[in-house]
C-alpha cells in the first residue's frame, strides 16, 4: 500500500491550503505560458504540491492517479527513493561542471552502463537536454558523417503521423500536422514513407532507395510505436525490413526510442523486441526515471570515426550548456539499477491487466479499436479524428473530476502508468472510461486515493 501521506501537510505550515493554491494560481495566471495550452479557452490548472508512486497531490492533498506517466516520463514511480537519494549525494559533491574538455563519474558510468543494456554496436553517447535535441542530435550526426567522407547525402525519410519533438529538426522529421503547419515554409523537406499500421512502408522504402538511394542519408522511425501521432502500434518484421534495405544501401536507420525505450514496450528498448541494431538510437523521457531532465543519442563506432580527423572542420559543432549534468546523469544511473527482474515482473503484469480490460472494451458502444504493445494501452474512440477532437477534451475533464490524469491525443485515450501502478489503480482508470463511455459527463465520485493491491 502506498502511503497516503498527511493532507496536513500538504501545505506549508501557516499556510492553508486555500491561500497557497490562490497563490499559486494568482502568479501562474499573471506570468507563466503552459505547453500545448490555448489559455483563451484553458480551466486553471491544478496546483500539485507533492508526488508518490502512482499518486499526484493538489494543495488540499485530494489524490490524482497519474495514468499518463506525466507525459510519459516516470518509469519507476514519482519520487523513487534510491533515485532520489542518488541525486541528492550528487548534488552535494558535483552539481554542474562544462562538458568539452572535462569529464566525471556520473557521465562516464552511464555512458558504460547504457552501451552494456542497448542494442549491440551502438557505442558512442552524446548527451543533451530532452527527446527533442537527441533527435537533433541524431540527424546531424547522420548528415554530417557522410559529408565528412566526402558523400552528400542530405535527405531523410520518416514515416507518416510521426512526431520527434518541437524543435526545427525534430519538427521537419515529424509529420506534418496541427504541430507544425504554422512553420512549414521553414522545415526542410522530408520523404515521407506510409504509416506502417496502414501501408506498405517497405515497397515504399524500396521505390524510395530506387529512386533516390544515393542522397537519402537516414530513415528515422518511432519503433514499433507512434506515440504523439495516435499510439499506433506496428509489427516488428516491418521494422526488420526497413533495417535490412537501410543496411543494404548504406542508409542510417535512426530509431527514436524517446517513449518506446526504458520498458514501454516491453524490453529496454523497442529495438530488442525486434532484434534491430539501429545505426543512432534517441533517448530521454525515462531515462532520469522521469526526475530530471536529461537526453541521450547512442552512435556507432563507425559513425563516431567519420568525425575523427586532423581537419578540426570536421568537428561535430553541437553542445548544449547543461550537457551530461552530473546530477541528471546520477539520477539516470540510478534509475537503471532499478531495471531489474522484478522491474520485469511489474511491466508484465501492467501488459496482462491492459489486455483484460481491452478485451472487454474491444467492440463496446463508442470504441473504434484498441490496441496495446507493452505497459501502453490505446483505445480509439468512436469520434471526429484528429488532435483537436473535443471528446479528448470532454474525456481529459471528466477523468480529472474522478481523480485520474488522462490527456487523450484528440479521439485517442491512453493509459501508460508508471510501472509501480497497482492492478486495483488500473481498474481505477478503466472503470472511468467505462462511466465516460457509458454517457457519464460530470458527477464526480473521485478514487479515494493508493489502494491495496
Amino acid at each position: 500500500m502506498y502511503d497516503d501521506g498527511d493532507e496536513d501537510d500538504a501545505a506549508p505550515p501557516g499556510e492553508p491550503a486555500d491561500l497557497q493554491r490562490q497563490h499559486i494560481l494568482l502568479h501562474d495566471t499573471a506570468h507563466v505560458w503552459h505547453p500545448y495550452t490555448q489559455h483563451h479557452q484553458a480551466p486553471l490548472p491544478v496546483p500539485i504540491v507533492r508526488a508518490k508512486g502512482s499518486w499526484l497531490y493538489d494543495t488540499h492533498g485530494k489524490p490524482l492517479l497519474d495514468a499518463i506517466s506525466s507525459w510519459w516520463v516516470t518509469t519507476h514511480g514519482h519520487c523513487q527513493p534510491e533515485i532520489v537519494q542518488a541525486i541528492t549525494d550528487q548534488a552535494a559533491s558535483l552539481d554542474q561542471v562544462i562538458f568539452a574538455g572535462f569529464t566525471h563519474e556520473p557521465a562516464t558510468a552511464l555512458a558504460a552502463e547504457l552501451v552494456g543494456r542497448l542494442p549491440r554496436g551502438l557505442t558512442r553517447i552524446f548527451y543533451s537536454d530532452d527527446g527533442s535535441t537527441a533527435v537533433e542530435v541524431a540527424i546531424k550526426l547522420s548528415v554530417q558523417s557522410f559529408a565528412n567522407r566526402g558523400q552528400s547525402r542530405r535527405l531523410i525519410a520518416a514515416l507518416d503521423h510521426a512526431y520527434h519533438g518541437d524543435t526545427f529538426g525534430a519538427m521537419a522529421a515529424g509529420a506534418r500536422s496541427v504541430f507544425t503547419n504554422m512553420y512549414e515554409p521553414l522545415l526542410f523537406d522530408v520523404a515521407r514513407l506510409p504509416d506502417p499500421s496502414e501501408g506498405d512502408t517497405l515497397a515504399a522504402l524500396d521505390a524510395l532507395i530506387a529512386a533516390r538511394g544515393k542522397e537519402l542519408a537516414a530513415v528515422i522511425v518511432e519503433p514499433l510505436l507512434i506515440g504523439a501521432g495516435g499510439m499506433r502500434v506496428w509489427d516488428e518484421s516491418v521494422l526488420q525490413g526497413i533495417r535490412e534495405r537501410t543496411s543494404a544501401a548504406g542508409v542510417h536507420l535512426i530509431a527514436d526510442e524517446v517513449l518506446t525505450g526504458f520498458g514501454r514496450t516491453g524490453p529496454l528498448f523497442a529495438c530488442d523486441r525486434a532484434d534491430v541494431r539501429p545505426d543512432l538510437l534517441c533517448m530521454s523521457k525515462g531515462l532520469t526515471g522521469g526526475l530530471l531532465p536529461l537526453g541521450a543519442t547512442a552512435a556507432t563506432e563507425d559513425i563516431f570515426d567519420a568525425f575523427s580527423s586532423t581537419d578540426r572542420r570536421k568537428t561535430f559543432f553541437h553542445g548544449h550548456s547543461y550537457t551530461a549534468n552530473p546530477i541528471a546523469c546520477a539520477a539516470a544511473l540510478a534509475s537503471l539499477q532499478l531495471f531489474d527482474e522484478d522491474s520485469e515482473d511489474e511491466r508484465v503484469r501492467i501488459e496482462v491487466a491492459h489486455m483484460r480490460h481491452l478485451a472487454t472494451l474491444e467492440g463496446t458502444k463508442g470504441v473504434r479499436a484498441v490496441r496495446q504493445i507493452g505497459t501502453v494501452a490505446a483505445v480509439e474512440l468512436d469520434a471526429p479524428d484528429g488532435y483537436l477532437s473535443d471528446i479528448g477534451r470532454e474525456l481529459a475533464a471528466f477523468s480529472l473530476e474522478q481523480g485520474i490524469l488522462l490527456r487523450p491525443l484528440g479521439n485517442v485515450a491512453y493509459c501508460l502508468p508508471p510501472y509501480c501502478t497497482t492492478d486495483r489503480e488500473i481498474d481505477a482508470v478503466y472503470a472511468v472510461l467505462q462511466r465516460f463511455l457509458d454517457g457519464e459527463r460530470a458527477a464526480p465520485i473521485g478514487t479515494g486515493g493508493p489502494f491495496d493491491d
